[in-house]
């Protein structure tokens, strides 16, 4: 039976990094939001940015469901800030009888601040596909983010450092 991995997590905590180490693990695909709202916005996001983010994630979502019921495990890697968020996707993939998983990103205020701006810089010089957010913008997110009960979270990957995964015994749902 396919699973839906849902990785959560702070701005700039190794989420993608994460995620694609991980597909070629688990197998997986990864359904990513980012790589959408990129190609239609590109790396400085637009006006209409949140509101196109909210409905990209609705279709992931279903399509999640889709390849999950061809038998093949999913990742969706998109930061589900608030307890709200993850206990909504938690009971849609309840309700749809579909295994899922938490993994939490767990990582420090100063590999956050050194990820965005590693994450900036190669972005100016055209080398990244993510999202360019200024510091301002990333801690205001940061702030928002609400810390998950231990509970909530399956696997919780303590200070990730990018490109281990090394996922401690999980509990499926």
């Amino acid at each position: 039976m396919a699973k839906i991995i849902l990785i959560c997590g702070k701005i700039c905590s190794g989420k993608t990094t994460y995620a694609k180490t991980l597909i070629k693990k688990v197998p997986a695909v990864l359904l990513s939001n980012d790589e959408i709202t990129f190609i239609l916005f590109g790396s400085h996001g637009g006006k209409n940015h949140g509101e196109v983010s909210e409905r990209t994630q609705k279709y992931l979502f279903r399509k999640s469901l889709e390849i999950a019921e061809c038998g093949i495990n999913v990742v969706l890697e998109w930061g589900f800030i608030t307890q709200a968020e993850r206990l909504e996707t938690s009971e849609f993939y309840r309700k749809n009888n579909v295994k899922y998983e938490w993994h939490y990103m767990d990582t420090p205020d100063d590999v956050l601040t050194k990820n965005l701006d590693k994450r900036n810089k190669e972005i100016l010089e055209g080398n990244s596909t993510a999202h360019y957010f200024d510091y301002d913008f990333a801690k205001k997110y940061w702030d928002m983010f609400e810390i998950p009960a231990k509970d909530e979270i399956d696997v919780w990957l303590p200070h990730f450092v990018s490109g281990q995964v090394t996922p401690p015994k999980r509990r499926l749902k």
